[in-house]
Formats: C-alpha cells, structure tokens, sequence
C-alpha cells in the first residue's frame, strides 16, 4: 500500500505541476567525486567563493555530516528550458537592447528559484509524510553544504559535462537541481549510474571567451568565469576576467557554455520544449523592461539615481536582488565603457 502511494506522489503527472521533468534516488551518502572537490578549492579556483571552503567544504565529505539521519535522498529536475528558449527568441526580436540576463532569473516566473523549490520540495514532502507520518526529511538546494551535483550523479540522472554543469541525456542542462534527504529508505527502484555522453566535444571550452573551463578536469576557474564575476562580486573589487569584452553583453549570469551544448540543441529538435510568449509574470515583465528592453544608458542612468533601498524594494524576491544596485552597475559600465 505504501509503495503504492508513493507512486502516486512520484507520478510525472503530479510532479508537473512543480516544473520537475525527472527524479531519481541513492542511498548513498558520500559523493563520488570528492578528492576532486576538495582538491579544486585548496588550488583556490572557487575564488571569491569563500563559501565552498572552509567548513563548508568539509560538511560536503558526507550527507551525514549535514544530515545525521539521512538513509535516503529525492533528487529532482526543475527545468526551466521552455523560458531559455523563449529568450533566446527575444533576444533576436527588435525589442532587446542586446544586454542578456542568465535564462534562469526568469525561468521561474522571475521570482528567485529557492522560494519556489522550496515551496515545491516541502509540498512534495507533506504528501510524503502524509502516507507516512514518522518520516523525517531535510530539503536540499544549492544553499546547503551538499555536493548536489554529484548526489543527482548517485541518482543516475545525467553525468558531468566538460564545463562542470550537470548534464541530462533527456533534459539537457537548463534546471536546477533540488533534492529531499530522507530518514528512510523506501527501496525505491535505484538507476545505474549514467555515462559519459560528452565524447570528443569541446564546443564548451571553445566557446568561453574567458577560457574559464579546464575540460580535463571538467572544472572552472572561478575567477575567470563571467556568473562568478557577474553575480558573486557585489562591489566591483575584482577585475573583469579577460576576454569578457568578447561576450554576448552578459550583466547576470551567463549561459554561453550551456547554448552551444548539443544536448541542449537537441531540446528543441526533439520537440522537448515549447515557446510560448504569453507566459510572461509581472515580475519578469519588470526585469525585462527595465533591463533588457531599454537603452542600457537609461538603465544605467536610473540605477545611480536610485538607493540601494530602493532597488531592493524593486527587485524583492528576484535573482538579481542578490548582487545588488551596486553590482549591477559595475556589470553595465563594463559594457557601456563607462568603467
């Protein structure tokens, strides 16, 4: 009765409803592919990312360590394809101003995605611990000391690309990854883990133009990676990695990497995903004037007159709430060349 009913929570038709394309389960509470981790930060290529090392780093050797009572883990895809593509048809429209905004800042009706995961994970727990009342869970999102990369790995949903994002064979990489630990096991039907399925390729690498991506090691460099420098640097004291004046105007993330991936091209000749450019929130709609729609002199232009106050309030709840009135300019004057 109980496998039953958990079938039934799992189901793709009721995990739709959430955005979740797929879903997958491990037992398994180290990650595979920790000596690589570890070894990443002591080089110092996490940057100005203080918040991969330290303690942190180390709670990532085992599930257990964040978790003590894990025996169990959900892991599900989150995908925000459809909005990738709709841009990418955007952003070839007279309407763009030719500045670009990482896919995933709207992918979620332009609210920050942790609100809606999260939302979402702790929904589908209910209904979990509804069947049974013991259980005991935790959420796991990119803000917990977790390799969630390599927990989707143990789950046999993808593998990881040369540009270290984690790949789907149906999915691609457009989704975030949110998981639920659970203090049980429910013997779940567990997949094999997924192969390699990059080969020869290197469009990734070839197309970074700040050569961030080390594809043997299958790494960043995070200082020369544009997200990092985009988002992470809130008050314009690092420089610009090199070869950034090269990009596609970039002020908030970047997807370069991930638009030239085959298995993100086959998305749309598989006919995985639809666009449909009706489905436009309030707050995508605000993001998309008032950057994206506008003469980026005028959105410079506005955003020194306004406080950081203010741009919180504007932007509450957003991605872009996170770098900040102050980051955002510094992304804008590069590209205006009024650094």
């Amino acid at each position: 009765m109980r496998e039953r009913l958990l079938k039934e929570v799992l189901n793709s038709e009721n995990l739709k409803k959430y955005g979740i394309v797929d879903w997958g389960v491990t037992t398994e509470s180290r990650p595979k592919t920790w000596k690589y981790y570890y070894s990443w930060v002591e080089k110092g290529l996490n940057g100005i990312l203080k918040y991969l090392e330290g303690e942190r780093r180390d709670k990532r050797e085992d599930l257990r360590k964040y978790y003590p009572e894990f025996k169990s883990a959900i892991v599900f895809q989150f995908s925000y394809a459809n909005k990738k593509y709709e841009l990418d048809k955007f952003y070839k429209s007279p309407l763009s101003n030719g500045l670009k905004i990482a896919s995933y800042v709207l992918g979620f009706g332009g609210v920050d995605y942790h609100f809606k995961l999260r939302e979402a994970l702790e929904d589908i727990a209910h209904q979990i611990k509804a069947i049974d009342p013991t259980l005991d869970y935790k959420l796991s999102l990119d803000t917990q000391p977790i390799l969630e990369r390599d927990l989707a790995f143990r789950a046999g949903l993808g593998w990881f690309g040369k540009n270290s994002m984690f790949i789907s064979k149906s999915e691609g990489s457009f989704f975030i990854l949110g998981s639920l630990l659970l203090s049980k096991d429910y013997e779940l039907s567990q997949r094999e883990l997924e192969v390699d399925h990059c080969g020869q390729c290197t469009r990734c690498a070839d197309s970074c133009p700040t050569l961030a991506i080390d594809i043997e090691t299958r790494t960043l460099n995070s200082n020369l990676c544009i997200s990092t420098y985009t988002i992470e640097d809130f008050k314009g004291v690092q420089e610009a990695p090199k070869g950034m004046e090269d990009s596609n105007g970039e002020i908030f993330g970047c997807d370069i990497c991930q638009e030239v991936c085959p298995w993100n091209k086959r998305l749309l000749r598989v006919g995985k995903v639809s666009i449909n450019e009706n489905e436009i929130s309030d707050k995508e709609r605000e993001m998309r004037e008032f950057f994206l729609e506008r003469a980026p002199e005028d959105v410079i232009l506005d955003l020194e007159n306004m406080s950081n106050r203010g741009f919180q309030r504007k932007f509450k709840s957003t991605p872009i709430e996170r770098t900040g009135r102050v980051g955002l300019l510094k992304n804008l004057r590069f590209f205006s060349g009024k650094r």
